[in-house]
């Protein structure tokens, strides 16, 4: 006999439109293959004369509590975004012992701990694999398949718009600017596009991925975070011709009891497997004691990537009511005290500066960094503005403090510094 699950939607734009549809179109094959009869019998909106014709406006609503409320819902799945008031509904009904399914990588990283408490309370499962990375099934992955193993590496391109851009910049030679418009004009990229150059989204969704990979809760505020705005063609142009390739990354790193986590403009080695990821694809590299490495490559954005990865939480929770997943650590407000958070990793460094073509200004340089333990594995000079050159060099692993405090040390009648940008093996 088949089991009935309805659902209620926080949201039915693109992606939960992309939802109804998918489940839509399969629900007769869902039903003989899995014993599950899907029925969408809500759907809140903003304003149901403005909503998507294509969803039947039966099942509109303009009042929360409708969702929320209902007691024949079994199942919430928000698509609202941002996060108030995504993360209070979520709460809500959770509390009221509904399975809630979801993609909102802030409101989840932000609230996680509240979110888990109230399904822990009634019982209810807390889904959310298309929070990080759409399509690609890295959530269950850490989750389930490595939950055994010991993970002390989780690095990724989990940000399509920043993988886009800096693609387009290193195959045309475009400048960033140029390129951040033809992206807003194609879709790609916000009109306000913070959230994906500054780095923000990427930080919420290490936030996620470190806290299941490392089975501890490694809070937002723990991500050190720096976006893509100041690249420029030319440090793309060096780096290539040193051979690497720069990619914005969330790096989560643990030995023992410190943790790593960052996001920022990398360079990798061009034959690193995250490097040649172009486009808006998304990657995730991950490394443990057992499993050593292995990566997941997809869309990582997009309506239906993203409907796919939610219908497979809902298709999955549908069947495990009674015995939903938890996270396999304390989901607690703020970190493990036992835990250090470091801000002083060991990289390798790319760094450009614009220095006085005269004698002593290499000496200089490598004096400065000598001084705090910092070796120069390569070196570059180019031609600059007259009157001065341009060095490019890359360090040998080097700790991140020393490296800024050489930088500082540098005099500036001397030479000044146009980019620094770290490097991963």
């Amino acid at each position: 006999m088949a089991k009935i699950i309805r659902l209620g939607f926080l949201g039915c734009g693109n992606i939960g439109g992309g939802v109804y549809h998918l489940l839509t179109e399969m629900h007769d094959e869902i039903l003989a293959r899995d014993g599950l009869d899907i029925q969408i019998v809500r759907a809140l909106v903003k304003s149901i004369p403005e909503a998507r014709t294509d969803v039947p406006a039966c099942i509109l609503t303009e009042n929360a509590d409708d969702v929320l409320s209902d007691p024949a819902i079994d199942m919430v799945c928000e698509y609202m975004g941002g996060e108030q008031p995504a993360a209070r509904f979520m709460e809500a009904a959770l509390k009221n012992g509904k399975t809630v399914v979801t993609a909102n990588k802030m409101a989840l990283a932000l609230n996680w701990h509240t979110l888990h408490a109230a399904a822990a309370r009634s019982g209810a499962g807390l889904y959310y694999e298309a929070s990080v990375g759409g399509v690609i099934p890295i959530i269950r992955s850490l989750t389930i398949s490595l939950e055994a193993d010991r993970i002390d590496c989780v690095m990724g391109i989990v940000n399509g718009t920043t993988n886009y851009i800096l693609t387009r910049m290193a195959q045309n030679g475009e400048k960033y600017d140029d390129v951040l418009a033809d992206a807003q004009r194609l879709g790609l990229a916000e009109p306000n596009p913070a959230a994906d150059v500054d780095g923000f989204d990427a930080a919420y969704k290490l936030s996620i991925l470190s806290s299941i990979a490392f089975h501890t809760r490694v809070t937002y505020e723990k991500v050190h975070r720096e976006g893509i705005t100041h690249i420029t063609p030319d440090d793309i142009a060096y780096g290539r011709e040193m051979g690497y390739t720069l990619k914005l990354l969330a790096i989560g790193k643990r030995s023992g009891n410190t943790i790593e986590v960052r996001v920022h403009p990398t360079f990798l080695r061009n034959d690193h497997p995250l490097a040649r990821v172009d486009g808006s694809l998304n990657a995730i590299y991950v490394h443990g004691a057992y499993c050593q490495d292995m990566m997941l490559q997809g869309r990582g954005a997009g309506d239906k990537p993203t409907a796919s990865a939610i219908c497979g939480d809902i298709l999955y929770a549908a069947s495990h009511l009674a015995d939903p997943i938890v996270p396999s650590f304390s989901n607690t407000p703020d970190t493990d005290p036992s835990l250090l958070f470091s801000d002083d990793w060991t990289s390798r460094y790319f760094v450009r500066l614009n220095a006085v073509d005269t004698p002593g200004v290499l000496a200089h340089v490598a004096d400065c960094f000598a001084a705090r333990s910092i070796s120069i594995a390569s070196i570059l000079q180019r031609p600059s503005a007259e009157g001065h050159a341009g060095i490019i060099l890359i360090t040998h692993e080097a700790r991140e403090h020393a490296l800024q405090e050489a930088l500082s040390a540098l005099r500036s009648d001397m030479v000044s510094v146009e980019s620094m940008i770290r490097v991963e093996d």
